[in-house]
């Protein structure tokens, strides 16, 4: 299956499948998942409790999994620019990877 049409039906197990970025995976999944429950919620009435479709409530679920897609189809793109195993660092992941971090009891016990 093309990897572009993996990330608009099921995002998150195209990014699991084909990326390396991990940490993208859950949050794209609770999208894709909201996004699911949103369109079967809209579908039986929506909040409102409606006789029929709630079109703002599955509106709202198709935005939702058009983020995911859009979003797992960005990872998809940067893995494909930016191999694994190449050492070089991404832009988006240098402020990442500069965080200060020392351990705070340190720094009061050097202050004593």
């Amino acid at each position: 299956m093309n990897r572009m049409l993996f990330a608009v039906i099921c995002p998150p197990l195209a990014v699991c499948r084909y990326g390396c970025a991990g940490c993208c995976a859950a949050p794209i999944a609770v999208f894709w998942l909201t996004a699911i429950v949103g369109m079967l919620y809209g579908y039986t009435g929506g909040p409102l409790g409606l006789d029929g479709i709630s079109w703002y409530t599955f509106g709202l679920g198709i935005i939702l999994w058009v983020i995911a897609s859009v979003w797992a189809m960005v990872t998809l793109y940067g893995v494909d620019t930016n191999s694994c195993e190449n050492k070089k660092t991404s832009s988006f992941c240098d402020p990442l990877r500069r965080l200060d971090e020392s351990d705070p009891l340190d720094e009061i016990r050097k202050a004593r």
